[in-house]
């Protein structure tokens, strides 16, 4: 047993001495030995001769370079370390400085390059594509081009980008393209109610398609078309209402509803936010005078046609030696300027697959001609894990992605982007994946934390089956696809296919197209205490084809829409819910659910909606679950507070309702801080709350699944959204015990 002592302590000193600390620094050198008095001047030079155990650590300055690390760690204990320097800013960025720009005219200068510059890649010849990406009938490309740091918007002709800045037209959200889809018109409160074949002006050249929801999709609309339904039958009834169901991705406008044709007699209106893409719905309301029998009624869009006066644009031609780039630059000369291009596909991202146990640590990091991330293809982001397992990234700025910010994505192969956006082709996807060694033993287990993410026109994070088993937590996300060049199917501040047991938690995420987006096999998965606001273009949490068991609770929704669940099994405990509730089945695609706690796939079924738990939640008006009363599966709700409108459904009983109480919510940002101010009312003390349990939310109906803890412990919900211990009969919504009144709360 000595000699045992012995040779053990002989290792682990073996082990100690031989981790080394390596530094970085931009006035090193890589002929130096990367010491702290011979630092490297790459953080490249670093990546290669790093071994397990060793730290990275960079000093202050801006490092152009993609990072490509040759090799992971080999254990939790055994890393490699990637990190700033305390108290020192590290810049890292995919572009370079560029010079020797040209006047042209009006305020637009050009500058023309060799390709030799770019190497193998080149952004400017390189276009966006794959599964589900959708250009708005126009080329886009991975470059940009940027002014003091911010990027340019690219110009989809030269043209455009000869003009004075500002004359230019399409460039601002939604301007110039597609407007607004009209999925169905019908009758409010009358069942039978349907829109009968339609007619429309030919010069539109709208197709008319049916819904699975009933009545008739007609296409894309633009700013100032309009769509006449003949013959509308409201049967015997007295209709005050009509419910449009719209998709928008313009900044707003106005729906009318008139008589006859485009310049009829007005017979109600109806306001439309930005509402989102193609798969973002929200219902609006049209007030119409009485009406019966039948009618023909005509659907004009009034679009907002603001442009922002500060759209910069750049267009870029390659030919076979050089690259001209056009750029608008008011009042700068971009000779004088800081005035960077993309070179770069990515900023800090492996080659190959299996790069494990890496921390990646307080840089800022920006500038990445990111392609296009589906869940289908190899996902690139500025930063990415590329089909490991058990990375840190932690106290990052990462912001300025032509795509998406972190990926912790698939592998790539043969068959990326080939899937022709089908349901089946993601299907193969997951069954290639298992046979690449999709595993909790092998993949996901990473950290994301305490980072920064923005200016991404994709997706702030994004994951395809290397999301499992990890933590995303105490982010800041924001302004996430709020250029709206192009759009798809992909776009969120997180967007996750195959968040099995991932703890998505204490995330701030606003200013984004869509807040939190898990797509397939969320299962075992728990989004908890996060802050969404201000994701106007669609909704704070979207649910897609998931089977659950999943757990959302202690969560604040504030935007229009709080959550659009086209799922099953879910559980929502103690959130705050200021936005509409939207719940469609989807019975077109068989989606897979797992065995409890692995990336086994135990089946595949439809969607038919329900089987969800509503507990212990405050609902404010527009929300409330009266819209689950004709779910396919069962609801199960108790002990939720319904004010200023918000509605019950019938499964539940003794509700608190309070159809006048208007708790007043309000969100302040000040500065990095956010405060939310609520009027609590003592009454809603009287909910019949109990404790949120593993026992009390059962089995999901599909995977036969507990809601659990990732090791298989029981869970309780005994903390609010500030983690404050909860009663034994706890207050209903994401405050314990917060107070009566007026209060201010700091909740970020």
């Amino acid at each position: 047993m000595k000699a045992f002592h012995v040779l053990f302590c002989a290792v682990l000193v073996a082990s100690v001495v031989s981790a080394r600390e390596f530094h970085v620094s931009v006035a090193g050198s890589d002929e130096n030995a990367g010491s702290a008095a011979q630092p490297f001047r790459t953080i490249s030079k670093a990546a290669q001769v790093a071994q397990p155990g060793d730290v990275v650590t960079v000093h202050g300055g801006t490092y152009r370079e993609r990072v490509t690390p040759a090799r992971g760690g080999t254990s939790d204990a055994e890393r490699i370390v990637y990190q700033a320097a305390p108290g020192e800013k590290v810049v890292v960025k995919g572009s370079e400085i560029v010079k020797g720009w040209e006047k042209v005219q009006n305020d637009t200068w050009k500058v023309t390059i060799a390709n030799g510059f770019f190497g193998d890649f080149n952004p400017y010849r390189d276009l966006i594509h794959g599964d589900w990406f959708e250009g708005k009938g126009r080329d886009h490309h991975s470059g940009a081009v940027y002014l003091n740091g911010h990027w340019l918007i690219e110009a989809s002709k030269l043209d455009d980008a000869l003009k004075p800045i500002g004359e230019a037209s399409g460039y601002a959200p939604g301007d110039g393209q597609y407007l607004l889809n009209v999925a169905w018109l019908r009758p409010v409160g009358v069942g039978a109610g349907r829109v009968p074949a339609s007619s429309f002006a030919a010069q539109q050249g709208i197709q008319t398609a049916d819904c699975s929801e009933g009545g008739q999709c007609i296409g894309w609309v633009n700013d100032g078309d309009w769509v006449r339904y003949e013959r509308v039958d409201f049967g015997q009834s007295t209709v005050t209402q009509l419910e449009i169901r719209a998709a928008s991705e313009t900044s707003g406008g106005t729906i009318e509803v008139r008589r006859n044709a485009p310049d009829g007699s007005l017979l109600g209106t109806c306001k439309v936010p930005n509402t989102g893409g193609w798969q973002s719905w929200r219902s609006f309301d049209v007030q119409i005078e009485p009406t019966g029998g039948v009618r023909t009624l005509c659907l004009v869009f009034r679009g907002s046609q603001s442009r922002p006066s500060d759209v910069r644009l750049w267009f870029a031609q390659v030919d076979e030696t050089s690259t001209t780039i056009w750029a608008q630059f008011q009042d700068v000369n971009p000779n004088e300027a800081d005035v960077e291009i993309n070179v770069r596909r990515t900023v800090f991202y492996p080659a190959e697959p299996g790069v494990n146990y890496l921390t990646v640590r307080g840089f800022t990091m920006m500038h990445a001609a990111t392609p296009w991330a589906p869940p289908t293809a190899e996902q690139i982001g500025l930063i990415g894990t590329h089909w490991s397992k058990g990375w840190i990234i932690e106290d990052c700025d990462i912001r300025y992605s032509t795509c998406v910010g972190i990926t912790l994505g698939k592998h790539g192969d043969q068959w990326d982007n080939t899937s022709a956006n089908t349901a089946e082709g993601y299907v193969k996807t997951i069954e290639r994946g298992l046979d690449r060694g999709w595993s909790k033993e092998n993949i996901g287990h990473h950290i994301v934390r305490n980072n920064e993410i923005s200016h991404c026109e994709q997706a702030g994070l994004v994951g395809s089956l290397g999301a499992v088993f990890c933590t995303i937590t105490d982010n800041d996300i924001h302004d996430i696809h709020i250029r709206q060049l192009f759009t798809g199917a992909e776009m969120a501040g997180i967007k996750i296919h195959a968040a099995i047991d991932t703890e998505i938690s204490r995330n701030h995420i606003y200013r984004t197209c869509r807040g939190i987006w898990l797509d397939w096999m969320a299962q075992g998965t728990r989004v908890t205490r996060n802050l969404l606001h201000d994701n106007n273009a669609s909704e704070d949490l979207f649910v897609e084809v998931n089977h659950g068991p999943f757990l959302v609770d202690n969560n604040i929704f504030l935007s229009n829409r709080s959550l659009l669940d086209v799922s099953q099994g879910g559980a929502y405990a103690h959130n705050l819910f200021a936005g509409r509730i939207a719940p469609h089945p989807e019975l077109n695609r068989e989606t897979p659910f797992h065995t409890p706690h692995s990336t086994e796939v135990a089946g595949l079924l439809k969607i038919a909606g329900g089987d969800n738990r509503f507990y212990n939640n405050l609902f404010v008006g527009p929300s409330g679950l009266a819209v689950y009363d004709k779910a396919a599966r069962p609801i199960f709700a108790a002990g939720n507070v319904y004010l200023n409108g918000a509605e019950p459904c019938v499964a539940e009983e003794d509700p608190i309702v309070r159809t006048q109480a208007d708790p007043k919510v309000q969100i302040a940002e000040e500065g990095k801080s956010v405060r939310l101010h609520i009027t609590v009312d003592p009454s809603w003390q009287a909910a019949k709350t109990t404790p949120v349990t593993t026992s009390l939310l059962g089995l999901a109906a599909v995977s036969k699944a507990a809601y659990e803890n990732p090791d298989s412990t029981p869970l309780t919900i005994d903390t609010d959204y500030f983690g404050k211990k909860r009663d034994a009969q706890p207050s209903a919504g994401p405050f314990e015990n917060p107070g009566e009144g007026q209060l201010t709360l700091n909740v970020w």
